[in-house]
């Protein structure tokens, strides 16, 4: 009977102990799904779930504040995430911020993370709608790492095309085996980079052209920023037109004079017609030059017959003296 006694308290003490380890892991459990605490409700919506359901973790900061409530499909397009979130830390988040679907670590579960905003917001009320954004999920990173496995198997099949090609081409293997190429090459680098220093220096000179024509130096720059030179300039070919328009004006009445003198030489007016086409005027011309000529020979005869006579010789002696005084005080001053 004793043995009985003992055996029945052993079994209560059992299972009061299985009880009360129950209790504990319930109430564990409930915490962390947020059971028994009081909380408030915050909704977000998104175009995809992404694997998401009701019991997930609630992340704010990196920091568990709840569990999703609920998953349901609004529409079409739209995805409601209703999540439960501990009325203590609301104090924490603002209305600004911005909630998505995340995962934890590369393949674990999915999870809701809450991220602060940007600015200054007012802390979340029950019922709150916060905004979302769509992360690139795993699917969406497999996917282009097959799209991008793919060109990289086009690039490396092309790639091997090309070298495959390289290996055929005795032309460029025997380019790279000439030994005459790198000395080539730097002869060539260093007429490129004595022609760029020759380039630099004549935009150097350019520039300091440039800089004494702004200043005014030179006949360019005085032209450029003088005024005075400018007007003056102005002042010269307003002159040269003047002249231009004389010399125009003088060509026209030289035309009309050559245009009279054919019509007089023409129409046998004038004294020029009768000079060029009247062969009697001409050879009395003629005859009145020959008279002339004759004339001089004779005076000069004349002449030299009153040197020689005794009562002008005296006379013309003088004469010969005072000329020769005169070249001599002439050639006395150019010395």
């Amino acid at each position: 009977m004793a043995n009985k006694t003992t055996n029945n308290i052993k079994l209560g003490l059992f299972v009061v102990a299985g009880l009360l380890f129950l209790i504990v892991m319930l109430y564990m459990i409930g915490k962390d799904q947020n059971l028994f605490s009081r909380n408030i409700e915050l909704k977000a919506w998104f175009s995809n779930a992404q694997g998401l359901v009701k019991g997930n973790n609630v992340k704010y900061s990196g920091i568990q504040v709840g569990t999703v409530k609920s998953v349901r499909l609004i529409n079409d397009t739209t995805v409601e995430i209703v999540m439960l979130i501990d009325d203590q830390l609301k104090s924490n988040i603002n209305k600004n911020a911005v909630v998505s679907i995340g995962t934890e670590g590369f393949i674990g579960n999915k999870i809701v993370n809450i991220l602060p905003g940007i600015g200054h917001a007012a802390p979340i009320d029950d019922g709150d709608l916060l905004a979302s954004k769509k992360i690139t999920s795993t699917e969406d990173m497999l996917e282009t790492l097959s799209v991008s496995n793919t060109n990289i198997a086009v690039i490396s099949v092309e790639l091997k095309s090309t070298i495959q090609q390289i290996n055929k081409s005795t032309a460029l293997w025997q380019l790279l085996n000439d030994k005459t190429l790198p000395d080539n090459l730097r002869k060539a680098a260093n007429n490129i980079n004595q022609a760029t220093a020759k380039a630099n220096n004549t935009v150097n000179d350019f520039h300091d052209m440039l800089a004494d024509i702004r200043s005014g130096k030179g006949s360019l720059g005085k032209i450029m920023t003088d005024t005075s030179f400018a007007l003056q300039m102005a002042d010269a070919l307003e002159k040269l037109k003047q002249v231009g328009d004389n010399a125009n004006k003088l060509s026209g009445e030289i035309d009309e004079m050559v245009k009279g003198i054919n019509t007089d030489v023409n129409e046998g007016k004038g004294a020029v017609n009768a000079l060029l086409k009247d062969s009697a005027i001409v050879t009395k011309l003629n005859n009145s030059l020959d008279n002339i000529e004759k004339g001089t020979t004779t005076f000069n005869q004349n002449m030299e017959a009153l040197k020689h006579n005794f009562l002008f010789r005296g006379y013309f002696r003088k004469l010969e003296k005072q000329k020769e005084k005169e070249e001599e005080e002439k050639a006395a001053k150019s010395y």
